[in-house]
Protein backbone atom coordinates (compact mmCIF):
# COMPACT_ATOMS: atom_id res chain seq x y z
CA UNK A 1 0.00 0.00 0.00
CA UNK A 2 1.38 3.20 -0.22
CA UNK A 3 1.49 6.00 2.33
CA UNK A 4 1.74 9.93 1.94
CA UNK A 5 5.03 11.74 3.17
CA UNK A 6 4.64 15.38 2.16
CA UNK A 7 7.80 15.65 3.87
CA UNK A 8 8.99 18.76 2.09
CA UNK A 9 12.05 16.96 0.86
CA UNK A 10 12.80 16.33 -2.95
CA UNK A 11 14.24 13.35 -4.96
CA UNK A 12 16.24 13.33 -8.44
CA UNK A 13 14.43 11.16 -10.44
CA UNK A 14 17.04 10.26 -13.01
CA UNK A 15 19.10 9.04 -10.31
CA UNK A 16 16.20 6.69 -8.87
CA UNK A 17 16.02 5.27 -12.26
CA UNK A 18 19.74 4.49 -12.83
CA UNK A 19 19.65 2.70 -9.06
CA UNK A 20 16.96 0.91 -9.57
CA UNK A 21 17.95 -0.78 -13.15
CA UNK A 22 21.14 -1.61 -11.17
CA UNK A 23 19.86 -3.24 -8.56
CA UNK A 24 17.22 -5.05 -10.99
CA UNK A 25 20.34 -6.09 -12.57
CA UNK A 26 21.83 -7.55 -10.14
CA UNK A 27 18.77 -9.62 -9.70
CA UNK A 28 18.36 -10.41 -12.90
CA UNK A 29 20.89 -10.41 -16.15
CA UNK A 30 18.15 -10.49 -18.66
CA UNK A 31 17.61 -6.65 -17.35
CA UNK A 32 19.42 -4.71 -20.43
CA UNK A 33 19.23 -0.45 -20.37
CA UNK A 34 20.16 1.49 -23.74
CA UNK A 35 20.64 5.41 -24.17
CA UNK A 36 20.51 7.39 -26.98
CA UNK A 37 23.97 9.53 -26.26
CA UNK A 38 22.25 10.17 -23.06
CA UNK A 39 23.74 8.51 -20.80
CA UNK A 40 25.18 11.66 -18.76
CA UNK A 41 22.03 13.42 -19.30
CA UNK A 42 20.11 10.12 -17.94
CA UNK A 43 22.61 9.31 -15.17
CA UNK A 44 22.50 5.80 -17.15
CA UNK A 45 26.16 6.26 -17.19
CA UNK A 46 26.15 4.54 -13.62
CA UNK A 47 24.47 1.53 -15.49
CA UNK A 48 27.27 1.32 -17.98
CA UNK A 49 29.42 1.87 -15.18
CA UNK A 50 28.12 -0.99 -12.83
CA UNK A 51 27.12 -3.75 -15.73
CA UNK A 52 28.56 -2.98 -18.87
CA UNK A 53 27.59 -6.11 -20.45
CA UNK A 54 24.02 -5.30 -19.94
CA UNK A 55 24.42 -1.56 -21.29
CA UNK A 56 24.72 -0.09 -25.36
CA UNK A 57 24.96 3.76 -25.52
CA UNK A 58 22.81 3.67 -29.55
CA UNK A 59 23.53 7.13 -29.99
CA UNK A 60 21.68 9.50 -31.58
CA UNK A 61 19.26 7.14 -33.49
CA UNK A 62 16.52 7.31 -31.41
CA UNK A 63 14.49 5.12 -33.79
CA UNK A 64 17.18 2.36 -34.16
CA UNK A 65 17.22 2.29 -30.35
CA UNK A 66 13.80 0.77 -30.29
CA UNK A 67 14.03 -1.76 -33.08
CA UNK A 68 17.43 -2.83 -31.40
CA UNK A 69 15.54 -2.96 -28.19
CA UNK A 70 12.94 -5.02 -29.91
CA UNK A 71 15.26 -7.16 -30.77
CA UNK A 72 16.36 -7.83 -27.71
CA UNK A 73 12.87 -8.96 -26.40
CA UNK A 74 13.19 -11.29 -29.18
CA UNK A 75 16.37 -12.86 -27.53
CA UNK A 76 14.64 -12.79 -24.15
CA UNK A 77 15.70 -9.84 -22.78
CA UNK A 78 13.59 -7.13 -20.96
CA UNK A 79 14.96 -3.59 -22.38
CA UNK A 80 15.07 -0.16 -20.86
CA UNK A 81 15.47 2.47 -23.33
CA UNK A 82 16.12 6.23 -22.59
CA UNK A 83 15.93 9.71 -24.23
CA UNK A 84 14.11 12.79 -24.01
CA UNK A 85 9.96 12.37 -24.07
CA UNK A 86 10.14 14.15 -27.96
CA UNK A 87 12.26 12.02 -29.23
CA UNK A 88 10.71 8.86 -27.63
CA UNK A 89 7.14 9.64 -28.76
CA UNK A 90 7.21 11.77 -31.89
CA UNK A 91 10.31 10.46 -33.63
CA UNK A 92 9.95 6.81 -32.95
CA UNK A 93 6.16 6.31 -32.86
CA UNK A 94 6.56 3.75 -36.49
CA UNK A 95 9.41 1.71 -34.72
CA UNK A 96 8.01 1.40 -31.33
CA UNK A 97 4.25 0.87 -33.09
CA UNK A 98 5.32 -1.83 -35.44
CA UNK A 99 8.32 -3.52 -33.82
CA UNK A 100 7.68 -3.36 -30.28
CA UNK A 101 3.60 -3.01 -30.02
CA UNK A 102 2.49 -5.28 -33.25
CA UNK A 103 5.33 -7.72 -32.96
CA UNK A 104 4.50 -8.62 -29.56
CA UNK A 105 7.89 -7.47 -28.17
CA UNK A 106 8.89 -5.89 -25.06
CA UNK A 107 9.87 -1.90 -24.78
CA UNK A 108 10.14 -0.49 -21.68
CA UNK A 109 10.45 3.55 -22.62
CA UNK A 110 11.82 6.46 -20.04
CA UNK A 111 10.60 9.49 -21.91
CA UNK A 112 12.41 12.29 -19.91
CA UNK A 113 11.87 15.49 -18.99
CA UNK A 114 8.34 15.56 -20.47
CA UNK A 115 6.21 18.86 -20.80
CA UNK A 116 7.36 22.28 -19.09
CA UNK A 117 10.08 19.68 -17.25
CA UNK A 118 12.31 20.29 -20.58
CA UNK A 119 13.34 24.44 -19.27
CA UNK A 120 15.93 25.38 -21.49
CA UNK A 121 16.09 23.12 -24.06
CA UNK A 122 12.90 25.05 -25.30
CA UNK A 123 10.35 24.52 -27.43
CA UNK A 124 12.21 22.11 -30.06
CA UNK A 125 12.22 19.44 -27.00
CA UNK A 126 9.06 20.48 -25.46
CA UNK A 127 6.75 17.26 -25.89
CA UNK A 128 2.90 18.46 -24.80
CA UNK A 129 1.67 15.24 -26.85
CA UNK A 130 3.57 12.18 -26.04
CA UNK A 131 0.57 11.02 -23.90
CA UNK A 132 -1.43 11.96 -26.60
CA UNK A 133 0.35 10.11 -29.42
CA UNK A 134 1.22 7.03 -26.75
CA UNK A 135 -2.31 6.50 -25.58
CA UNK A 136 -2.90 5.39 -29.26
CA UNK A 137 -0.81 2.37 -29.48
CA UNK A 138 -2.78 -1.06 -28.99
CA UNK A 139 -1.93 -2.55 -26.30
CA UNK A 140 0.63 -0.28 -24.62
CA UNK A 141 0.66 1.30 -21.22
CA UNK A 142 1.18 5.12 -20.11
CA UNK A 143 2.75 6.58 -16.95
CA UNK A 144 3.47 9.53 -15.35
CA UNK A 145 4.87 8.95 -11.86
CA UNK A 146 5.02 11.91 -9.62
CA UNK A 147 7.80 11.10 -7.47
CA UNK A 148 11.14 8.69 -6.78
CA UNK A 149 8.61 6.06 -4.68
CA UNK A 150 6.51 5.78 -7.63
CA UNK A 151 9.01 5.26 -10.23
CA UNK A 152 10.86 2.78 -8.21
CA UNK A 153 7.81 0.88 -7.77
CA UNK A 154 7.13 1.45 -11.43
CA UNK A 155 10.00 0.39 -12.96
CA UNK A 156 9.92 -3.08 -10.94
CA UNK A 157 6.51 -3.64 -11.42
CA UNK A 158 7.36 -3.50 -14.96
CA UNK A 159 10.21 -6.15 -15.35
CA UNK A 160 7.65 -9.21 -15.71
CA UNK A 161 5.39 -7.38 -18.45
CA UNK A 162 5.58 -8.06 -21.82
CA UNK A 163 4.48 -5.31 -24.21
CA UNK A 164 5.40 -1.16 -25.09
CA UNK A 165 5.31 0.37 -21.47
CA UNK A 166 5.86 4.41 -21.69
CA UNK A 167 7.31 6.11 -19.15
CA UNK A 168 7.21 9.52 -18.91
CA UNK A 169 9.32 11.40 -15.55
CA UNK A 170 11.16 14.45 -15.10
CA UNK A 171 14.82 13.75 -14.77
CA UNK A 172 15.49 15.97 -12.42
CA UNK A 173 14.28 16.75 -8.70
CA UNK A 174 10.84 16.43 -7.78
CA UNK A 175 8.94 16.83 -4.79
CA UNK A 176 8.40 13.76 -2.38
CA UNK A 177 4.75 12.64 -2.40
CA UNK A 178 4.94 9.03 -1.33
CA UNK A 179 6.69 7.08 1.18
CA UNK A 180 9.30 5.11 0.55
CA UNK A 181 8.44 1.34 0.17
CA UNK A 182 4.95 2.49 -1.16
CA UNK A 183 2.92 0.10 -3.56
CA UNK A 184 0.84 0.69 -6.18
CA UNK A 185 -1.69 -0.78 -8.80
CA UNK A 186 -1.18 -0.40 -12.37
CA UNK A 187 -4.51 0.99 -13.99
CA UNK A 188 -5.65 2.27 -10.33
CA UNK A 189 -5.77 5.89 -9.42
CA UNK A 190 -5.03 6.99 -5.55
CA UNK A 191 -7.46 9.38 -3.61
CA UNK A 192 -4.86 11.51 -1.84
CA UNK A 193 -7.57 13.43 0.04
CA UNK A 194 -11.03 13.03 0.47
CA UNK A 195 -13.28 15.96 -0.78
CA UNK A 196 -17.14 16.56 -1.39
CA UNK A 197 -17.18 19.51 -3.66
CA UNK A 198 -15.06 19.35 -6.30
CA UNK A 199 -12.95 16.08 -7.62
CA UNK A 200 -9.34 17.19 -8.95
CA UNK A 201 -7.45 14.76 -11.19
CA UNK A 202 -4.09 15.41 -11.40
CA UNK A 203 -0.24 13.50 -12.49
CA UNK A 204 2.79 13.77 -12.07
CA UNK A 205 4.77 17.04 -11.96
CA UNK A 206 1.94 19.10 -10.93
CA UNK A 207 0.60 16.29 -8.91
CA UNK A 208 1.82 18.48 -5.57
CA UNK A 209 0.61 21.92 -6.86
CA UNK A 210 -3.15 19.72 -7.06
CA UNK A 211 -2.56 18.85 -3.44
CA UNK A 212 -1.44 22.54 -1.92
CA UNK A 213 -4.37 23.71 -3.89
CA UNK A 214 -6.76 21.37 -2.64
CA UNK A 215 -5.40 22.36 1.21
CA UNK A 216 -5.77 26.17 0.02
CA UNK A 217 -9.10 25.66 -0.62
CA UNK A 218 -9.66 23.98 2.42
CA UNK A 219 -9.16 26.78 4.50
CA UNK A 220 -11.93 28.93 2.05
CA UNK A 221 -14.28 26.06 3.05
CA UNK A 222 -14.25 24.21 -0.55
CA UNK A 223 -13.51 20.29 -0.60
CA UNK A 224 -11.65 18.95 -2.85
CA UNK A 225 -11.10 15.60 -3.29
CA UNK A 226 -7.87 15.15 -4.92
CA UNK A 227 -6.83 11.58 -6.97
CA UNK A 228 -3.16 10.42 -8.50
CA UNK A 229 -4.08 9.11 -11.68
CA UNK A 230 -0.26 8.25 -12.32
CA UNK A 231 -1.68 5.34 -14.82
CA UNK A 232 -3.41 7.45 -18.08
CA UNK A 233 -3.64 3.96 -19.59
CA UNK A 234 -5.61 1.45 -18.93
CA UNK A 235 -7.15 4.53 -17.15
CA UNK A 236 -9.09 4.10 -13.60
CA UNK A 237 -12.84 4.69 -15.02
CA UNK A 238 -14.19 3.10 -12.77
CA UNK A 239 -12.96 5.69 -10.14
CA UNK A 240 -13.54 8.23 -12.13
CA UNK A 241 -17.39 7.64 -12.27
CA UNK A 242 -17.79 6.93 -8.93
CA UNK A 243 -15.93 9.86 -7.42
CA UNK A 244 -17.27 12.14 -9.98
CA UNK A 245 -20.73 11.36 -8.91
CA UNK A 246 -22.22 13.76 -6.53
CA UNK A 247 -19.46 16.22 -6.89
CA UNK A 248 -20.40 19.96 -8.21
CA UNK A 249 -16.97 19.79 -10.77
CA UNK A 250 -14.51 17.71 -11.95
CA UNK A 251 -11.09 18.83 -12.59
CA UNK A 252 -8.21 17.19 -14.86
CA UNK A 253 -4.56 18.91 -14.34
CA UNK A 254 -1.95 17.81 -16.05
CA UNK A 255 1.64 18.85 -17.43
CA UNK A 256 0.63 18.11 -21.25
CA UNK A 257 -1.89 19.14 -23.73
CA UNK A 258 -5.53 19.34 -22.54
CA UNK A 259 -6.01 17.84 -25.63
CA UNK A 260 -5.79 13.78 -25.94
CA UNK A 261 -4.22 13.71 -22.53
CA UNK A 262 -5.19 13.12 -18.89
CA UNK A 263 -7.92 15.60 -19.58
CA UNK A 264 -8.93 14.36 -22.93
CA UNK A 265 -9.05 10.52 -21.28
CA UNK A 266 -11.37 11.76 -18.59
CA UNK A 267 -13.68 13.33 -20.95
CA UNK A 268 -14.30 10.37 -23.16
CA UNK A 269 -14.67 8.23 -20.07
CA UNK A 270 -17.54 11.24 -18.67
CA UNK A 271 -19.07 11.39 -21.50
CA UNK A 272 -19.68 7.99 -22.20
CA UNK A 273 -20.81 7.35 -19.03
CA UNK A 274 -23.28 9.56 -18.70
CA UNK A 275 -21.50 11.54 -15.91
CA UNK A 276 -23.91 15.18 -15.73
CA UNK A 277 -20.62 16.72 -13.77
CA UNK A 278 -19.49 19.72 -15.18
CA UNK A 279 -15.52 19.22 -16.43
CA UNK A 280 -12.66 21.59 -17.09
CA UNK A 281 -8.88 21.01 -18.09
CA UNK A 282 -6.62 22.57 -16.65
CA UNK A 283 -3.25 22.20 -19.20
CA UNK A 284 -1.98 23.48 -21.96
CA UNK A 285 -4.10 24.97 -24.27
CA UNK A 286 -2.83 24.14 -28.35
CA UNK A 287 0.33 25.69 -27.65
CA UNK A 288 3.66 24.99 -28.40
CA UNK A 289 6.57 24.84 -25.91
CA UNK A 290 9.41 27.80 -25.11
CA UNK A 291 12.65 28.12 -23.14
CA UNK A 292 12.65 28.97 -19.62
CA UNK A 293 12.58 27.71 -16.43
CA UNK A 294 10.46 24.83 -14.91
CA UNK A 295 9.24 27.77 -12.51
CA UNK A 296 8.56 30.27 -15.34
CA UNK A 297 7.13 27.81 -17.94
CA UNK A 298 4.60 26.55 -15.13
CA UNK A 299 3.32 30.10 -14.56
CA UNK A 300 3.33 30.52 -18.59
CA UNK A 301 0.91 27.93 -19.12
CA UNK A 302 -0.98 27.87 -16.08
CA UNK A 303 0.19 24.45 -14.45
CA UNK A 304 0.07 26.10 -10.91
CA UNK A 305 -1.19 25.71 -7.69
CA UNK A 306 -2.27 29.46 -7.72
CA UNK A 307 -3.78 29.03 -11.39
CA UNK A 308 -5.63 25.34 -10.17
CA UNK A 309 -7.10 27.75 -6.99
CA UNK A 310 -8.01 30.23 -9.77
CA UNK A 311 -9.91 27.82 -12.23
CA UNK A 312 -12.09 25.83 -9.49
CA UNK A 313 -13.28 29.13 -8.08
CA UNK A 314 -14.33 29.97 -11.32
CA UNK A 315 -15.81 27.16 -12.51
CA UNK A 316 -18.13 26.15 -9.41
Amino acid sequence: MWKLAMDGKDQELRAVFADTLNALIDENEKVFVMDADLAGASKFGKVQKAHPDNFLNMGISEANMMCAAAGMSMRGYVPFVHTFAPFAARRSLDQIFLSGAYAKNTINIYGSDPGVCVAANGGTHTSFEDVAIMRTIPEAMVFDPADGAQLAWLIRELVPLKGVHYIRANRKNTVNIYAEGSTFTIGKGNILREGSDVLLIAMGEVLHDAIYAAEELAAEGISVEVVDMFTVKPLDSELILREAAGKKLVVTFENHSIIGGLGGAVAEVMAEGGCGVKLKRIGVNDQFGQVGTLSYLKSAFGLTQENCVKVIKENL
